[in-house]
């Protein structure tokens, strides 16, 4: 409903300054990730040109080329968001290219959780024994899920209960 002493031009504004304002936050928090993933992925490309690389056992194999494939599938998610903006800019699409980039950026984090832990099971299973490099991956990718999911969940659950205005 329309406020009486805001026009409707002044209310299309303010759409658009949310829409530019959380367009802005998908891109920063793009950044971050991307960097991150970035870094990991040419790691585990660079595992391959390894002296050891020859001596993983099937186990191992089969964990780095999984590893490999999860990485590049966060890499693609992370950085679509700049190819839409790139290939989008001017259709007057904002509130959905908001939408669909942050569903990307969730799903670029779910893979990049998981190739974190499938980084640190490659590494642990070389230094540990198995079962202890499997629980600390584990552990790794708990640890995630309780940080990136688990906690924005609950917060977003207990300011549910608040009802509006955060208190109560």
């Amino acid at each position: 409903m329309a406020r009486p002493d805001i026009s409707v031009d002044d209310e299309l504004e303010e759409a658009h300054e949310r829409a530019n304002r959380r367009w802005a936050e998908v891109l920063q928090e793009t950044r971050v990730a991307q960097t991150g993933v970035q870094i990991l992925f040419g790691f585990l490309l660079s595992v391959a040109f390894t002296p050891r690389f020859d001596d993983l056992g099937a186990f191992d194999t089969h964990v780095y080329v999984a590893t490999v494939i999860l990485g590049a599938a966060a890499t693609g998610a992370l950085i679509a968001p700049v190819s839409l903006h790139r290939l989008l800019t001017g259709q007057q699409m904002k509130d959905d290219l908001v939408t669909v980039a942050g569903r990307l950026m969730v799903t670029g984090l779910v893979l990049l959780s998981l190739t974190i832990s499938g980084t640190v099971l490659l590494i642990l299973h070389v230094v540990l024994p198995d079962l202890l490099a499997e629980v600390f991956a584990g552990a790794v990718l708990l640890w995630f899920a309780l940080c990136w999911y688990g906690l924005p969940l609950y917060l977003k659950r207990r300011s549910a209960r608040r009802g509006p205005g955060g208190r109560g």
